[in-house]
Formats: C-alpha cells, sequence, structure tokens
C-alpha cells in the first residue's frame, strides 16, 4: 500500500523559511521521480519543483533561488527547503512519486505565509 507522511508545513511571515518533507512507503521509491505540488486557492494546480531518479533537479521560474528540492533513497524521503517566502506561495503542498506508469499523490501539507 502506498503511502506518504507528509510534513513540515505551517504558518510563516513573509521572508521565513519552511521545509517540508515526505517519506514515501509501499513503492521502490528509488525508482521514481519526486516532485512537489502546490494548489493555491481559486488557482490551478501547479508544478513547484522535481528531482529525477538521476538525481538532476528543476523548479518553477517563481521559485527558482529561493526553493530547493532533494531526495534522500535511504531514508525514502523527499524534501522542499523553502526560502524567502512570499504571500504568493501560500498553497497546499502535494508530495508526488512518478514513473513511467504510475503516479502517486500525499494527501497535502498546508503552507501560509503573512503578516
Amino acid at each position: 500500500q502506498v503511502q506518504f507522511v507528509e510534513s513540515g508545513g505551517g504558518s510563516v511571515q513573509p521572508g521565513g523559511s519552511l521545509r517540508l518533507s515526505c517519506i514515501a512507503s509501499g513503492f521502490t521509491f528509488s525508482n521514481y521521480d519526486m516532485s512537489w505540488y502546490r494548489r493555491a486557492p481559486g488557482k490551478e494546480r501547479e508544478l513547484v519543483a522535481s528531482v529525477v531518479r538521476t538525481g538532476s533537479t528543476n523548479a518553477a521560474d517563481s521559485v527558482k533561488g529561493r526553493f530547493t528540492i532533494s531526495r534522500d533513497n535511504a531514508k525514502n524521503t523527499v524534501y522542499l527547503q523553502m526560502n524567502n517566502l512570499k504571500p504568493e506561495d501560500t498553497a497546499v503542498y502535494y508530495c508526488n512519486a512518478r514513473n513511467r506508469k504510475l503516479s502517486y499523490w500525499g494527501q497535502g501539507t498546508q503552507v501560509t505565509v503573512s503578516s
């Protein structure tokens, strides 16, 4: 059974930092590309950042230079370090695992950036 345990969300002031973690189980983690998505109120879900099986990463233009994605295959965990947070980063953040055939989603964790 595929499961994700997402943590690290919360409320923070603009300019602050948070680190999201997603611990996966029920599949061979190292064989999957891992991503973080987010959905802001009233908006479509968007890709925030990805780290593929080889370790290469990419990120949306809106978060480049502020957010860093990483993975630890030994711990079946993907991270999203978020620095210099802005109010427009407020959203529910979702962990995703994907290979050519399958896609799994976490339950989401709320991030709120407000003064």
